[in-house]
């Protein structure tokens, strides 16, 4: 059964109730970023390979065995061998207009085990309806020539002209995990009847698991401004990132109904049961986007920072991996090394001639 969420759909008091018990008076405290480069794995100089160029506005890098697939925000998916690098582009028919406003698009996407046999994933996109821009989490379905809409598991989430989060993901738990900006109402963040400024939790039918904070409500957790990227570590422990105002961008762990603080706090700044990063990037800036983890250590691409960084949570210290290319959107980790995307092509960076492109950095 699809599950379509509805505004003010669900019992906020009883999710308050839960949501004030979670607060882990232990974690770490929020440290600034540190611009000493720790030792361990991908530190120090690395070799950078083109494997595809001419990308429209890249996204999301997802692999499925021995083919890379990229979300492209214009409204295609771009499919890379790896065996000969052969590049196919697909338009993506979807039910609706895809939003042309900053940050929009199509975003977010992810294959289930399943997609072997139905050849379905999910995406998350935006889309204008009269003089109001929504996102919607659906299915699509890859076939000879594109690739076709065919379901929707959440609808009507607030977009705005930015912050419209866009990553999706599948937990160790096969949940499907969505990031939710506050879509520049920041009140919205701190409103539990909306889905604004939210990671949210979802069955791979769209129903919304029994075991959530609130087994009425899809949202995991809330108070957060504009986070773009997920990723889980060897224990199962999820991490995200998010964008500051600003600065003061942020490493996250996440933990089930805990409330982020945005907009009462960034940074280092304290309030009684919200929770401050693990580590943030004080008066600078990383607009941190996509992530994943590697050999103890995560990987996350860095938009006006203009870099793939590194962050150890053992020290919660970060240092930039490679830099030179312009912006990064996404990371992708993998057994035989590092695919990053460059975003310079999405109006805020300075396209080169090649751009954007798909690079991957080789294991050592």
């Amino acid at each position: 059964m699809e599950g379509k969420y509805e505004e003010n759909g669900f019992d906020r008091t009883l999710f308050l109730l839960i949501a004030s018990g979670c607060s882990d008076s232990t974690k770490p405290e929020g440290n600034q970023l540190d611009d000493n480069q720790p030792e361990g794995p991908l530190s120090g100089k690395h070799e950078v390979d083109t494997i595809a160029s001419e990308l429209e506005e890249p996204w999301e890098i997802v692999r499925w065995e021995n083919t890379l697939y990229i979300s492209e925000r214009t409204g295609t998916i771009v499919k890379i061998s790896l065996d000969d690098r052969d590049l196919a582009r697909k338009p993506v028919q979807l039910d609706e207009t895809l939003a042309e406003v900053s940050e929009a698009g199509l975003l977010g996407f992810a294959f289930p085990d399943s997609f072997s046999e139905d050849k379905e994933a999910f995406v998350y996109y935006s889309y204008s309806k009269g003089q109001n821009v929504y996102q919607r989490v659906a299915r699509v379905e890859e076939k000879a020539d594109r690739w076709k809409e065919t379901g929707v598991l959440l609808d009507n989430i607030p977009g705005g002209q930015v912050h419209h989060g866009g990553r999706i993901e599948i937990g160790p738990d096969d949940k499907l995990y969505v990031t939710i900006g506050d879509a520049t109402k920041q009140s919205a963040a701190q409103d539990l009847g909306s889905l604004s400024g939210s990671i949210l939790r979802i069955n791979q039918d769209g129903s919304i698991p029994k075991d959530n904070p609130d087994p009425q409500s899809p949202i995991y957790s809330w108070g957060h401004r504009n986070p773009q990227g997920l990723a889980w570590d060897d224990q199962g422990n999820l991490y995200a990132t998010e964008h500051g105002d600003q600065a003061h961008d942020e490493i996250n762990l996440i933990k089930p109904g805990n409330n982020y603080g945005w907009p009462q706090i960034e940074g280092d700044r304290k309030q009684q049961e919200m929770e401050r990063p693990l580590v943030h990037s004080g008066e600078k800036t990383w607009a941190p986007s996509g992530m994943d983890y590697k050999d103890g250590v995560f990987l996350f691409a860095s938009l006006r920072g203009e870099a793939l960084r590194r962050f150890d949570p053992e020290s919660n210290r970060q240092e930039v991996v490679v830099e030179g290319y312009g912006r990064i959107r996404d990371v992708l980790a993998t057994n035989d090394g590092v695919y990053f995307i460059t975003n310079n092509t999405d109006g805020r960076g300075t396209p080169v001639k090649q751009d954007d492109r798909l690079l991957f950095m080789a294991d050592d």
